[in-house]
């Protein structure tokens, strides 16, 4: 039996955690905050979580618990009342070019089958519905081609499935079949004995070989006969030349005979063979290629798993996401083969359908839905379909498309996308945690967020969300304010309970913020004295409605608007690449528009995006900020280095003479757990170190390389003190908040905010000229009030040394900082793309704006 405190967590030390217990209060709607990398994460991942996981593993088979032995334990003293738990975070989103929004929330899949039972196929040349052909009509048809063409009548009666097959070759030999084509290659059924188990085939049994001439009519009227008993009305005649038509008994245009296959999902289906685009594979790009990764079961080689590349020239460091691709000019980007898209219902194809908003596909489901309410199959369907479409519009991704690739989703987007999956599975006794779910939403939207989280709760669940959001800790039933600094100074309880204990409790600086004490904005200070304007004039890509931007050249401008409203479209695809391309930066090709004006005013564009620093834990602050050079100089530099010979190179953990020899510099080793996730296990060899011995002798002040990469930067900072070059760069990780993150911390263990930060301490670090201008997508990702606080005085100082600062972004204690507002809408997808409105913050205030889903929550900051 469960007691009534819920989960009880005792002694809690992982990370910078200072041996905390606290009581988390079950089906209650929790809320974890405080400042970033004060511990918040690593009492609600990196504990409840991990445990939760680990228990959950050690209830599976002897194979998984083999490694889970391996496995680190949280280090606390004990957890009880643990429910099963799911995580929702932001690092969740697949970069695997197949997936896309319709196959992560698996709506594509119920439009698949809504097509393969009631779609009508049409005649790509003569737009006529496809009907039945006889037998006579199909050979009819057949004998239209030129005399003396010889050809092969084949039957499919295997389409992509899984199987040895070894009673039916058995079978068709019988029956006096001796050949067949076998994944595109002919050959003799005596010679096979069984297919490989795991791996789908194609099987088209050769039931003659034929040339169109009269003697020969009756065998193939035999032969059309035979096939269509073994395929269920299917036949496909190739010529020797290799050209092939389909035909069917079942569906064919009346006047060309042009037939389809017997629809089922799999048509409709850009991951398989039989619905994908032959050109691009059904990547819907021809810039990536697939590759197979194989390896041995036994005796048979088996598809371990898919790689994919571009087939561009990139860096070991540069991801795929960051790379331009064009579509596909044979499917035009939908990913399938003509004929897929040659299904319709009421005059519209599946590819139309995963193109439109979710919220117009919606409206759109719903009529068909009304008009079809006797056809019970249909209706079934359709009602799984709207259930679906509604959760995404309830958690704000409404202005999405199915068609969208999981790539460009960020990490709010796609955290969402899978919260609204979650809804769909009604589970009950499930513990939900989530990492700032409200990522990316405008603060119109939160509410709807919150009821979402509320309905979680409602249904019997525990949900634990670790938040900086002022509207969703205000609609928390429990408050956990985790501080009083970052790193080593947090991992401290500072206050819990309810929104009221947490205002009343002076020691929570996050109460001092809510209340109102302390401000995380400041009042632009300038006046209105601004001569020099940068403009962008008709910009129309995606949403964009022709818009003319236009901004002060040495301010702070903030653009803002509700999710999807065009904001990135605007600044990230088409300001940014095309100003980068006039000062001679990049290649890439802008988003349509007419003309920019004030290019004079830049000598420089840089884009401080949320993508991860690198790929790999290879990649760390240390290599990222061009420290690694330095801190690598100063161990060969010294006595005993010089003494055995040992040059700076022997300091990095990517040389083979420096590095572990176990783990090859990694510090882990993953173990492949099949179905589950990979599990990364510490080195047996280095313990993590990264470097072999000899190397770790070496010690700088007491400290070996490895205890370096393990100092966080401010005591990184103190240790290199003297050290003027190292200082400076490392002063420019300490300006933009990040005094708790390790200098040797793996890329990929960075949230968005944290990888954005990185990027603009590294050009920071870089000598100024006074005519940049800098781009910065949602800074305030993973910030606490105090941390935005010191984000703004960063970007001010960086406006008053002459530079422009350009922010996306929907934190109103941000916006309320801004000297320029530039606000998109009203709406997201089609209904917006328009600018409503740009000039001074004074001016956005000064009168109401209906019009505006900003004004009211922005005026509210300076009551």
């Amino acid at each position: 039996m469960i007691e009534d405190f819920g989960i009880r967590i005792k002694g809690a030390r992982e990370h910078n955690l200072k041996n905390l217990s606290i009581d988390l209060p079950r089906q209650k709607f929790i809320v974890v905050t405080g400042l970033s990398g004060s511990g918040k994460s690593s009492l609600v991942f990196d504990t409840v979580f991990a445990e939760a996981q680990r228990r959950f593993l050690e209830s599976m088979s002897t194979y998984a618990r083999y490694f889970l032995e391996q496995m680190k334990r949280p280090d606390l003293d004990s957890i009880s009342g643990l429910q099963p738990a799911i995580a929702i975070d932001q690092k969740t989103s697949s970069l695997n070019p197949r997936s896309t929004v319709g196959t992560i929330t698996e709506v594509y899949d119920y439009l698949r089958l809504l097509y393969a039972r009631k779609g009508t196929p049409y005649c790509p040349e003569h737009k006529l519905s496809a009907q039945s052909q006889t037998l006579e009509q199909i050979q009819s048809e057949i004998e239209k081609l030129p005399p003396e063409t010889k050809f092969y009548v084949l039957s499919p009666v295997a389409q992509q499935k899984k199987g040895e097959f070894s009673k039916e070759f058995i079978l068709w030999q019988k029956m006096g079949i001796q050949k067949a084509r076998i994944d595109g290659h002919f050959v003799a059924l005596e010679s096979l004995n069984k297919l490989a188990k795991t791996k789908a085939h194609t099987i088209e049994l050769v039931l003659d070989q034929l040339i169109i001439k009269p003697q020969f009519r009756g065998r193939l009227s035999q032969a059309l006969k035979r096939s269509s008993e073994l395929s269920k009305g299917q036949v496909i005649i190739e010529t020797l030349s290799g050209e092939r038509k389909y035909y069917s008994i079942h569906s064919s245009c009346p006047i060309c005979g042009f037939s389809f296959p017997v629809l089922d999902p799999r048509f409709f289906s850009f991951n398989s063979p039989k619905g994908a685009c032959i050109h691009c594979k059904g990547l819907g790009t021809l810039d990536l290629i697939e590759e197979e990764i194989l390896d041995w079961e036994g005796d048979r080689q088996i598809v371990k798993s898919i790689k994919y590349k571009s087939i561009k020239e990139q860096s070991e460091e540069e991801s795929l996401e960051s790379q331009s691709k064009s579509i596909c000019p044979h499917c035009l980007g939908t990913r399938l083969k003509p004929e897929s898209n040659q299904v319709l219902i009421q005059d519209k194809s599946i590819s139309e359908l995963s193109q439109m908003e979710i919220e117009i596909l919606s409206l759109w489901l719903l009529k068909i839905q009304k008009e079809n309410q006797d056809d019970v199959v249909m209706t079934k369907i359709l009602t799984e379909l709207n259930e679906r479409l509604s959760y995404l519009k309830e958690v704000g991704c409404g202005y999405l498309t199915l068609s969208r690739g999981a790539d460009t989703l960020s990490g709010g987007e796609a955290q969402r996308l899978r919260l609204a999956s979650q809804l769909g599975s009604q589970l009950t006794g499930v513990l939900y945690v989530l990492d700032e779910p409200s990522i990316g939403l405008h603060p119109r939207d939160h509410q709807k967020l919150i009821k979402i989280l509320k309905k979680l709760r409602d249904d019997g669940n525990t949900v634990l969300v670790v938040e900086h959001d002022e509207e969703t800790i205000k609609s928390a039933d429990y408050i956990i304010d985790i501080g009083p600094g970052a790193g080593k100074k947090g991992g401290e309880i500072l206050a819990k309970g309810s929104f009221q204990e947490i205002l009343s409790n002076p020691l929570s600086l996050t109460g001092q913020f809510l209340s109102g004490q302390k401000k995380a904005f400041k009042v632009h200070d300038k006046e209105n004295l601004y001569t020099k304007f940068f403009s962008l004039n008709g910009a129309k890509g995606n949403n964009l409605k022709s818009v003319n931007l236009k901004f002060p050249v040495g301010s702070f401008i903030s653009v803002t608007g509700v999710s999807g409203s065009g904001k990135s479209t605007l600044i990230m695809n088409t300001l940014y690449p095309a100003l980068a391309k006039n000062l001679g930066l990049i290649a890439s090709e802008p988003q349509s528009f007419d003309s920019i004006e004030g290019l004079d005013f830049f000598d420089k564009v840089i884009e401080i995006d949320q993508r991860p620093i690198g790929r790999t834990s290879r990649s760390t602050p240390l290599t990222y900020v061009d420290l690694a050079i330095l801190v690598r100089d100063a161990f060969a530099l010294l006595p005993e280095a010089k003494l055995r010979g040992y040059e700076a190179g022997r300091f990095s953990y990517n040389a083979k003479i420096g590095q572990c020899a176990s783990c090859s510099g990694l510090g882990f080793k993953k173990i492949e757990m099949n179905f589950l996730s990979d599990v990364s296990i510490p080195c047996d060899g280095c313990h993590g170190k990264r470097f072999n011995r000899e190397t770790l002798n070496i010690r700088f002040k007491g400290k070996s390389i490895a205890d370096v990469l393990e100092m966080n930067i401010s005591e990184a900072y103190e240790f290199f003190s003297y050290h003027p070059q190292i200082k400076r760069k490392l002063e420019t990780l300490l300006k933009v908040g990040l005094d708790y993150i390790q200098l040797g911390q793996g890329a990929p263990t960075f949230s968005g905010g944290e990888a954005q930060r990185i990027k603009l301490a590294k050009e920071l670090s870089k000598r100024g000229t006074g005519k940049t201008l800098y781009i910065l997508d949602e800074p305030t990702t993973g910030l606490h009030f105090e941390d935005i606080n010191k984000l703004v005085e960063l970007l001010k100082e960086l406006v008053s040394s002459g530079n422009t600062v350009v922010v996306i972004e929907h934190n109103m204690d941000l916006v309320a900082s801004s000297d320029w507002i530039v606000e998109m809408g009203p709406e997201g997808g089609q209904s917006g793309g328009k600018i409503l409105f740009q000039g001074e913050l004074g001016s956005f205030l000064s009168q109401p704006r209906p019009e505006s889903p900003t004004w009211s929550f922005l005026k509210t900051k300076f009551e």
